[in-house]
């Protein structure tokens, strides 16, 4: 596993284990807690599995009390507590601190309201994404984010790293899509913030609480928008032969006044990769693939499929496919959903990245890649929203390899970097966690992360919720005051500085 600097492990928590196993046993009774080596082993990391460090214990609250008599608890004897949902994040933000407490949210799984009137559902943060829409299907509605892991990733943590999906570039990301939560406090403190109702006053709350990664507090349940499905939808299979084309077709589109339900692009190792494993009929010729989905009223579409083809063959397309049916569109995105697990199959690792770019960055983005590559000696298979400009490069590497897990990750920092170069952010929505905390600085400077920080501790002063992830760790909240030095000892003298 790769060498990860986190906050140092509290050594007074250690020699009390057993008796904070006991007190939380006590909390949550039953098969409540973990705390055998091998039990903990599968929560040691989430989906980025080369950064990994076992709990000190894990606790599965199954009440909102529960969890607040958890967090009280640990608040008063300041011991840290790192939330988990599914574990499937790719920022590396559920990773366990060796003297803290993991609470797993994954009993909180159970729809409590669907409002069909109100299109909206109350469920709890450990129902799956896609769970949310298989229990209004019935009815001809859905839930619209749609990240590639839907089937396993938790609604709880889809508002913790404010997921997105392959149809946000319509119809938004997490934030615009929830209502609603209810939350607790690491104090034990349980607040409700949003609802049913459109709009609340006073300040954005809900705004602050989506993509916050865990650190202000334990979301216990979420209020989600649900939509109607479209009458009509269907998909426009594109390949070209570069992808300067197929980057060009996107600003075009979107110039053209035409958002997409969806619009997706893959480039040829993606391509190949994805068609190996799903045979959904992909152009193997093509550079570069874009899957343009429209949808809404049947004559809409027909028109919108027309407008779309008219200006991918004015880019030089050389292969142009309609899906005639919903199977078939289904097929079309079958590719794209299975793509990470797909290149999973020719590479023995590979590190996701998540930056977004002003989209016509997009091929000087992608050139600046290529000769990335070329420098570290790695490949890299490119799947992303191209919609949004949300890019997922992906570089493959062999952990068994001397020093290739270094290069891997000294290449996604170069492409983070140059993400915020071109104008565009480190994330798009995988959330920052470890994997790119050390990078805030390319993007913020001290005086913007300290201003972050207060909202922190604003929430949680002692700062003890997910700690070391987001920012970079030597800030605390003791910091952030009018620093006095006195007959020259500096306050607080334990504290690591810049």
């Amino acid at each position: 596993m790769t060498a990860l600097r986190m906050p140092e492990p509290d050594a007074g928590v250690f020699a009390r284990r057993a008796e904070i196993v006991r007190r939380l046993g006590e909390i949550v009774p039953g098969e409540g807690v973990i705390a055998d080596p091998r039990g903990l082993a599968p929560y040691e990391s989430d989906g980025v599995t080369v950064y990994a460090q076992a709990p000190l214990v894990v606790v599965l609250p199954e009440t909102v009390e529960q969890v607040s008599a958890v967090l009280a608890y640990c608040h008063q004897e300041g011991i840290k507590v790192v939330p988990r949902g599914a574990g499937t994040s790719l920022s590396g933000g559920a990773l366990p601190l060796a003297d803290g407490v993991l609470m797993s949210m994954m009993k909180f799984n159970r729809v409590l309201e669907i409002d069909f009137p109100n299109r909206c559902a109350v469920v709890q943060p450990g129902v799956t994404n896609l769970g949310i829409t298989r229990a209004v299907e019935h009815e001809g509605f859905y839930y619209a984010p749609d990240p590639s892991s839907q089937i396993a990733c938790s609604i709880g943590g889809n508002v913790a790293e404010n997921s997105g999906g392959v149809h946000c570039l319509k119809y938004g990301l997490t934030t615009n899509n929830v209502l609603g939560v209810e939350m607790v406090l690491m104090d034990g403190t349980v607040l409700r913030i949003g609802g049913k109702h459109l709009d609340s006053p006073g300040y954005d709350l809900m705004g602050l609480i989506v993509g916050s990664e865990g650190l202000l507090g334990v979301v216990t349940e979420v209020t989600v928008r649900i939509l109607r499905a479209p009458e009509t939808a269907r998909a426009v299979l594109v390949g070209f032969e570069s992808s300067e084309a197929g980057g060009q077709t996107v600003a075009d589109i979107i110039a053209a006044g035409i958002i997409p339900g969806g619009m997706e692009m893959m480039d040829r190792p993606a391509i190949h990769a994805a068609e190996d494993f799903v045979h959904a009929g992909y152009p193997r010729d093509a550079e570069a693939l874009l899957i343009v989905e429209l949808d809404g009223p049947a004559a809409e579409v027909s028109h919108l499929i027309e407008r779309v083809a008219e200006i991918a063959r004015g880019n030089g397309c050389v292969h142009l496919r309609v899906s005639n049916s919903d199977a078939e569109r289904l097929v079309f995105w079958a590719g794209r959903k299975a793509a990470f697990p797909a290149v999973g199959r020719i590479s023995p690792d590979y590190l996701c990245m998540d930056g977004t770019i002003p989209r016509k960055e997009l091929p000087h983005v992608l050139a600046r890649m290529r000769e990335m590559g070329e420098h570290y000696g790695l490949r890299c298979a490119n799947v992303f929203h191209a919609g949004d400009g949300n890019l997922h490069p992906l570089i493959l590497f062999d952990a068994n390899i001397p020093g290739e897990l270094d290069k891997a990750e000294a290449f996604g920092a170069d492409i983070l970097r140059l993400c915020v170069e071109v104008g565009g952010c480190l994330t798009g929505e995988h959330g920052v966690g470890v994997e790119k905390r050390d990078l805030m600085p390319a993007m913020f400077d001290e005086t913007d992360l300290a201003h972050q920080i207060r909202v922190k501790c604003a929430f949680d002063p002692k700062q003890l919720l997910n700690p070391g992830k987001v920012f970079p760790q030597l800030h605390r909240c003791a910091e952030l005051g009018r620093l006095h030095v006195q007959r020259g000892a500096l306050p607080h003298p334990d504290i690591p500085r810049f």
